[in-house]
């Protein structure tokens, strides 16, 4: 579905799992991992890695904010160390290469802690000949989803799927060219996007409720 103006069509981030898992039924049963993008990404991710019964692993990728606007961003950086710069947002910020590194050193130490903290001693899930599908609650510039694919590429997957929500038509013109296929419910034309204007429920997930989500997965998973 394709949108000018914002529309609620999720209840909540688990409400958007199921509805995005039903675009997703031909990878039902198959050899497939479903990667989620913390903190948003998890119970959409939970949703649907189990209407798939595809095994359930994140990638931890965060925005580089802005110097003195930090609810924008100008790039990310990945798990792996990874990182994606919008080079029209740093351009136009006017950014030396020093304040680059300044900031993406900070986001790169947070990426380690938060990787630590959700992920532990547990080995990364084998990608290798494996499809991946790579979740989000919603893509409003792009970037942290390609520095999240491009972290993961080299692990030897069958093919990258992005699968969203909700996502901006820059979004979507900046993911497609990186992943193999892009799958999203709803694409929004208007010129302000924000992805919560496509949620009922919406709030910023704490650590706390991610690590809660993963060990509900962990736990139905052992319970089979």
């Amino acid at each position: 579905m394709d949108f000018s103006t914002s529309q609620i069509i999720f209840e909540n981030r688990r409400d958007a799992g199921r509805q995005l898992a039903a675009k997703l039924t031909e990878y039902n049963e198959k050899s497939v991992v479903v990667l989620a993008i913390p903190n948003g990404g998890v119970p959409v991710a939970l949703e649907v890695a189990s209407a798939l019964k595809a095994d359930l692993d994140v990638v931890v990728s965060r925005k580089i904010p802005m110097p003195l606007s930090p609810e924008g961003g100008f790039g990310a950086v990945a798990d792996n160390g990874t990182i994606i710069l919008n080079e029209h947002e740093v351009k136009r910020l006017g950014l030396s290469q020093q304040q680059i590194e300044y900031e993406a050193r900070k986001v790169r130490e947070k990426v380690k802690q938060r990787s630590m903290l959700y992920k532990g001693d547990r080995p990364l899930a084998r990608l290798s000949g494996r499809t991946v599908i790579v979740v989000d609650d919603g893509l409003a510039s792009g970037v942290t989803m390609i520095a999240a694919v491009e972290s993961v590429r080299h692990r030897g997957c069958r093919e990258i799927v992005v699968a969203v929500p909700v996502a901006s038509a820059i979004a979507m013109k900046e993911v497609q060219p990186v992943a193999g296929k892009v799958v999203t419910c709803a694409t929004g034309f208007m010129p302000k996007f924000y992805i919560s204007d496509f949620y009922r429920q919406w709030h910023d997930l704490s650590d706390e409720e991610v690590v809660q989500y993963l060990k509900q997965w962990r736990m139905r998973r052992f319970s089979r």
